[in-house]
């Protein structure tokens, strides 16, 4: 059994590491708010992302299911357009995927 010293020693190491990497990256943050290239991210890269998503979500689409992606593809981003409501936009869209391939087989 390591002696008690040793054990207090290894838990303030640990919490000293831990507390640092939870605070490093608000430290580094703070500067970048200020940072003309953040101001022109933060409108662009959440479109940008979500752009990212759908392309690797259909780019691997078997012929069988073109239709139900299409049509749940078309119903998202018709839902998105009309309401502008994300929660809705995504579960309607899954809801008209999820339909097709259950009727189509």
């Amino acid at each position: 059994m390591p002696d008690h010293g040793y054990v207090w020693a290894a838990v303030g190491l640990s919490f000293a590491i831990t507390w640092l990497l939870r605070a490093l990256p608000f430290a580094v943050l703070a500067p970048l708010r200020d940072s003309a290239v953040v101001a022109h991210l933060g409108p662009r890269l959440p479109v940008g992302a979500m752009l990212v998503l759908a392309v690797y979500t259909v780019r691997d689409v078997e012929p069988s299911s073109a239709l139900a992606v299409g049509a749940g593809l078309a119903a998202t981003v018709g839902l998105h357009l009309w309401r502008r409501n994300a929660m809705l936009s995504v579960l309607g869209g899954t809801a008209v995927h999820v339909a097709l391939l259950s009727a189509l087989g």
